[in-house]
């Protein structure tokens, strides 16, 4: 473990050994996680593309020494100039998504990371989003897992924030010490059991985020304005952002991950940037890592192929500036909802050899895209 110092805040990181592929994989985690929970799926990865997974700040080793001055006048060059007066700064905060961002910016930064595939888990699908927003020279893309959002709903949202603060307040060191606990752990958000090693684990990060930043990170990352503000985050992005979801996920349900998903150019018309991976929760890294793994590594490698192509002036098969990966075969998981396989999507209409149609869709392969509550 290596640790760099980000606004006064030691951050703890690892950094796999380079390798012929340009863009860095970055690695952001959740909510009361730390980085080690990407290991499975970078232990897949590290061959064929460099990894870097740290703890954000408050979690996991990235401790505060102590109460830290952050200047925040020293972000305001983020915000952008055109917003009217009532927007509110999401930098007011220390732990807002922007200001976690913040402290990646700094991070890429100083380790010399110029080209990076942002991948990032719940709260760290937020997190990278608003990265790539703020850095879209040095941002390539964007992978959400179990990561969506964008509807405010009053009542869930309170409850969520109410439950939220009980939970945190149940933190006592000893916890950790305390025989069987790690089983609660085991079953937690997840479709099928975690290994005991990894429930220790959760145990473990429950018990020693710091309580400021554990509830700051709560509360500021799920306030009206917040929430609402991510479907526009997503359709400014000019970078690709694909999302991931679990089937099973209980916390950020398929339905929510599509439709933020659906504010992305790259949505299309049925969900082309949404895979959902059946029998999965909420810690698809954990749970799926073979399948997740693979996933990442179907998405990156078109868009890195394509770089080279334009470079050398070869064949561009990009669609709408990024790569057409209806040319990617995908082994596990569904694409948009549903399996991909060989079908042809409406786009492809045209292409199709005479005499034959388009699949018709099934009610199940339907995208849902929830209406706003505007009563």
């Amino acid at each position: 473990m290596a640790t760099i110092e980000i606004l006064g805040v030691p951050h703890a990181y690892e950094l796999t050994a380079p390798t012929s592929c340009p863009d860095t994989l970055v690695f952001v985690h959740g909510w009361l996680n730390s980085r080690g929970y990407w290991q499975p799926v970078i232990s897949r990865l590290s061959a064929t593309f460099q990894c870097l997974s740290y703890d954000l700040r408050g979690f996991g080793e990235s401790q505060p020494n102590g109460k830290t001055n952050f200047l925040h006048e020293e972000t305001s060059f983020y915000l952008s100039s055109n917003e009217g007066s009532d927007f509110v700064n999401p930098f007011d905060s220390l732990y807002t998504p922007a200001a976690y961002a913040r402290d990646l910016a700094i991070l890429l930064e100083q380790l010399n990371i110029t080209s990076a595939w942002l991948v990032g888990h719940s709260l760290g699908g937020t997190i990278a989003l608003w990265e790539a927003a703020q850095n879209p020279d040095r941002v390539r893309g964007v992978i959400c897992i179990n990561a969506g959002g964008g509807i405010y709903l009053k009542e869930a949202f309170e409850q969520f924030r109410s439950v939220g603060q009980r939970f945190l307040q149940l933190r006592p060191r000893w916890l950790k010490q305390v025989p069987l606990i790690d089983l609660l752990f085991c079953r937690a958000s997840v479709a099928r059991p975690l290994e005991r090693h990894w429930a220790r684990q959760r145990v473990i990060d429950f018990v020693v985020a710091n309580p400021e930043a554990a509830l700051g990170t709560l509360l500021d990352s799920t306030t009206e304005e917040e929430i609402n503000r991510l479907p526009q985050l997503v359709s400014q992005l000019k970078q690709p952002v694909y999302f991931l979801a679990g089937a099973e996920d209980k916390v950020m349900e398929p339905k929510y991950v599509r439709h933020l998903a659906s504010f992305h150019q790259l949505f299309q018309y049925c969900g082309d940037n949404v895979i959902e991976i059946p029998n999965c929760g909420h810690l698809a890294m954990l749970e799926q890592p073979d399948v997740v793994a693979a996933h990442i590594s179907s998405i990156i490698t078109p868009h890195t192929q394509t770089e080279e192509e334009s470079g050398r002036g070869g064949e561009d098969t990009s669609v709408g500036g990024f790569p057409d990966l209806r040319k990617v075969s995908v082994d596990k998981g569904t694409r948009g909802g549903h399996f991909r396989k060989e079908v042809p999507s409406i786009v492809d209409a045209k292409r199709l050899p005479e005499g034959e149609s388009v699949p018709r869709q099934t009610e199940e392969e339907k995208v849902f895209i929830p209406k706003m509550n505007t009563e």
